[in-house]
Order: C-alpha cells, then sequence, then structure tokens
C-alpha cells in the first residue's frame, strides 16, 4: 500500500464526461447529474482502508443531502484483475451491504481517473452547477478518528459551492491508497 496525497486542484477545471457502468447495471454519465446543482465526484474502492476509515461519514454525509440539490457519485478505477475485492460484483455487494446512498461506478479502462488526474482512494471533487472545480481535497480533518473531527472540509465546500461562495482556503489534500493503475496503462 502506497500513501499518497492528492494535488492541487485546478480550480474552475470543468469535469470531464464519462460513461460507466453503475452497480445497478446502467449506464451513468456527466449529464445524468444536471439537475444537481453541486456534483461531488469521489474517486473510491472497496478495499482501501483510507476508503474504509471514512465510509460511514461519507455515506452519512450524501444521506444529509439526498433532498437537496446536490448529486455524489463513487468511482471506482482499481485495475479489478490484480484487485478482485474491487470487481463490479464485489462493488454490488459493498453497495447493498452499506445502502450507498449514491451511484457507485466502474471505470473499467481508467480513462476517467486520468481525465480527472485522481491518484488515490479517496479522491474527492466538487464541482458546481456549471460542473467548474470548486474544490479537491479531503473529508475532514480526522481520517482515521471520527470522534476527533474538528473541520468538516468536503461538507463546507458542498455548503459554499450551494450557495455559490468561493470554498474557504486553504484546501488540504486527501490522502489514501494509491490507485491499481493497469500494468499497460
Amino acid at each position: 500500500m502506497v500513501l499518497l496525497h492528492t494535488p492541487k486542484g485546478e480550480l474552475g477545471a470543468m469535469a470531464s464526461d464519462f460513461s460507466l457502468m453503475g452497480v445497478d447495471d446502467k449506464q451513468h454519465s456527466l449529464a445524468d447529474y444536471n439537475n444537481s446543482k453541486v456534483l461531488v465526484v469521489m474517486f473510491i474502492c472497496n478495499h482501501c482502508p483510507y476508503v474504509q476509515a471514512i465510509e460511514q461519514r461519507l455515506i452519512k454525509l450524501a444521506s444529509e443531502f439526498t433532498i437537496t440539490d446536490v448529486a455524489f457519485v463513487g468511482i471506482n478505477s482499481n485495475d479489478t484483475v490484480r484487485y478482485s475485492e474491487d470487481n463490479l460484483e464485489n462493488m454490488k455487494k459493498r453497495a447493498a451491504e452499506k445502502n450507498y446512498p449514491f451511484d457507485y461506478l466502474i471505470d473499467e479502462d481508467q480513462s476517467v481517473a486520468k481525465a480527472y488526474g485522481a491518484v488515490c482512494t479517496p479522491d474527492i471533487y466538487v464541482f458546481n452547477e456549471k460542473r467548474e472545480l470548486t474544490y479537491r481535497g479531503r473529508l475532514d480533518d480526522s481520517p482515521r478518528n471520527p470522534s476527533a473531527v474538528k473541520s468538516e472540509d468536503l461538507k463546507n465546500a458542498i455548503l459554499a459551492t450551494l450557495a455559490g461562495n468561493s470554498v474557504a482556503s486553504p484546501q488540504h489534500a486527501s490522502m489514501g491508497c494509491s490507485i491499481k493503475w493497469k500494468s499497460n496503462s
């Protein structure tokens, strides 16, 4: 396991389109979220301990926004040949077991992770209504200990973006396991 930190986000960059299969056996694209004022794109996976450590908090946060204009989407870009626990069937099991309140998609060819510049799991992006990047960073200031959270960075970024405000600086990098790139990538 290689610990990586996300690079600084290029604020204002446009969200890249995608067409990916979800755990619901449907294709999902960027346009599917056009009715949302804010889009949260999370590069996550099943096996990463950093994702597992924040998973319940992500689920809770996404659930808090289910009746608002915020959409969350999880994308798994890991090599599923070398990491079978991250394959689509296991993603379906995980999403059902944890009752994910967001779409969970597989990026088989890893092109979406490359287009977004994702480097690790979790790698979290927030886009405004025009799909301009307003935030790239961590969920909060305590990746391993939920009881020690003092700053809910992602939630604050979502609320600022919903209000049409700039997200407070500095934006702190997310940290996690490297995306498991295919050997021919």
